[in-house]
């Protein structure tokens, strides 16, 4: 377990802000940057530019819109989270959507808040999840997994699909339902991560699903492989 970290006037808060608006932008800029243990270092108006500044400028925590142009903050998160696995991700959106919840916390978020929310609740969001604390409360978090699996018909309906994984992408769809990235997925399946990309698109598309947080769903219905067992690829 790490040790929860600690932030000053001397050692701010790194914040890296992403969102196509750029006056939600720069309010978000005056708002934190007002604060004196907190800094904004960055921004990004679209997915491509966050994971091309993103790395570089080393947030402690990144402020991602959920929706944008060009894909989506969720992606973001997790891909920064791939290169940054101490960086603190609050997602930021205009919408109460449970899916993207979901897709949020099997992204590794430490938070989603709406865009409606007070900026001095926004602040002591930031300071929470920069600490290593969590925003998502884990008794909603639990209740929405459940809701998800508990469809008996939704079982009925993939349980041919799930039969037809191989057991390499069954492999990969209980890691995905653990939540890792695809470069921790490789890492522990000692694969590429291109290899581990074609697997889930493979696996996504016999399940009949776009979304991961779908397959994480499904794979609530698969028992753990056996400790030393190593399926074929």
């Amino acid at each position: 377990m790490s040790e929860p970290r600690s932030f000053s006037e001397e050692r701010p808060i790194r914040v890296f802000l992403l969102d196509d608006h750029e006056v939600v932008r720069r309010g978000l800029a005056d708002l934190l940057d007002s604060e004196p243990d907190i800094a904004v270092v960055g921004d990004a108006e679209n997915m491509a530019h966050a994971l091309a500044r993103g790395p570089a400028l080393r947030p402690d925590v990144a402020v991602l819109d959920v929706r944008l142009p060009d894909g989506d903050g969720i992606t973001v998160c997790r891909e920064l989270r791939s290169r940054m696995p101490e960086l603190a991700c609050l997602m930021l959106t205009s919408f109460d959507d449970e899916e993207a919840l979901l897709d949020a916390i099997m992204a590794g978020a430490s938070g989603y808040v709406l865009k409606q929310i007070k900026g001095s609740d926004l602040i002591s969001a930031v300071r929470t999840v920069a600490a290593g604390r969590s925003m998502l409360d884990p008794e909603t978090t639990a209740r929405l997994m459940r809701s998800l699996r508990a469809d008996p018909a939704e079982e009925r309906a993939v349980a041919p699909e799930l039969a037809s994984l191989s057991p390499r992408e069954r492999e990969i769809l209980v890691l995905i339902g653990d939540g890792l990235t695809n470069r921790e997925i490789g890492r522990k399946l000692y694969l590429s991560e291109k290899t581990v990309k074609n697997h889930i698109s493979r696996l996504l598309a016999k399940l009949g699903v776009q979304r991961r947080v779908q397959a994480a769903v499904l794979a609530s219905q698969l028992e753990q492989p056996e400790a030393g067992e190593r399926p074929g690829p």
